[in-house]
């Protein structure tokens, strides 16, 4: 069973040179025409349509003996022919899933462990520059997430003690790493 309908208009002539000069009528009289229609069947997408109207032309060369050369009737027989490449394409894309272009590898970004690394070797640093009585206090209320006086029972000193220990911590800490960088 055909898929689209040949109209004759004689003996069928096999393919020879006429054939090949039915191609440059056809892009010369039709070709145009026939690009913006197709256009319009596609969306726009002139690469497509391109391609629909190459792929006519070459249904048209191959169907040659086939065809009707009055110019009323190859038209229609064109457009019969571009309308359902593009509805067979449009299934084809439905029945699939659609392509995509993979990420440039250049341009993937790629998490780095460096950067949270070498911070946390310098704060280690710096904390190992602090008094053991001022890293302790730092350790227990952030490190270990403890209230004051929960750290100031841990270390058996008073409240107060803690706060100023955490106060002086920190400012040690912080000249340490601008002097660090």
């Amino acid at each position: 069973m055909q898929r689209h309908r040949s109209v004759r208009s004689g003996p069928e002539v096999p393919h020879d040179e006429s054939d090949e000069q039915l191609v440059a009528t056809l892009y010369r009289e039709f070709g145009g025409p026939l690009l913006r229609n197709v256009r319009r069947l596609t969306g726009g997408d002139r690469q497509w349509a391109e391609d629909v109207v190459q792929e006519t032309v070459f249904r048209a060369w191959r169907n040659a003996g086939k065809l009707n050369r009055e110019p009323g009737l190859l038209w229609a027989w064109l457009m019969t022919v571009a309308r359902r490449i593009v509805i067979d394409a449009r299934r084809q894309r439905s029945a699939r899933p659609q392509e995509v272009e993979p990420d440039r590898l250049d341009s993937v970004a790629v998490p780095d462990g460096s950067e949270p690394t070498l911070s946390a070797m310098v704060v280690s640093e710096a904390l190992y520059s602090l008094s053991e009585e001022h890293r302790e206090a730092l350790v227990q209320t952030y490190l270990h997430d403890r209230t004051i006086n929960e750290a100031a029972e841990v270390l058996g000193v008073p409240p107060g003690t803690v706060k100023s220990r955490v106060y002086y911590a920190l400012r040690a800490l912080q000249k340490t790493m601008k002097e660090r960088g």
